[in-house]
């Protein structure tokens, strides 16, 4: 073997290591794209996670304490007819309500012997009420 036929065998060499590396970089950039996309799903999932977390915190809705205007019953009348009784400081309001249209029937004074109802307090979150129903399964 001369030294001109070895350095021929070397470039051949070359590249069918070129062409090898060129197939693993072909099956590789298919678990790299699929790694990209998942990456980016888990980033979108992240932010949306993040930003509903953040509604539910300081949203509005979430204070705990009523406004103005209480509901102190109601009475359905049909299907998408109902009376009901409206609390506004110390008046009470009989409002009827129907599909599209709300109107005050009748105006009087809160009773006397009857309390202001307590401020409600926030309802209990999802995450409390599934653990008390667990604990109940349990025991």
């Amino acid at each position: 073997m001369t030294p001109r036929r070895g350095l021929a065998i070397l470039p051949l060499s070359l590249v069918s290591s070129a062409a090898s590396a060129a197939d693993a970089v072909q099956q590789t950039s298919g678990f790299t794209s699929f790694f990209q996309a998942l990456m980016g799903l888990a980033v979108v999932l992240g932010l949306l996670y993040g930003f509903f977390w953040l509604l539910r915190r300081f949203g509005p809705g979430q204070t705990g304490a009523q406004g103005a205007v209480r509901i102190v019953g109601g009475v359905m009348l049909g299907p998408r007819e109902r009376l009901v009784v409206v609390e506004v400081q110390d008046t009470w309001l009989l409002v009827g309500v129907a599909a599209g249209h709300v109107s005050t029937l009748h105006t009087l004074p809160r009773p006397e012997g009857l309390a202001p109802a307590p401020l409600q307090s926030a309802p209990q979150p999802f995450s409390d009420k599934l653990a008390d129903l667990l604990k109940r399964s349990k025991g």
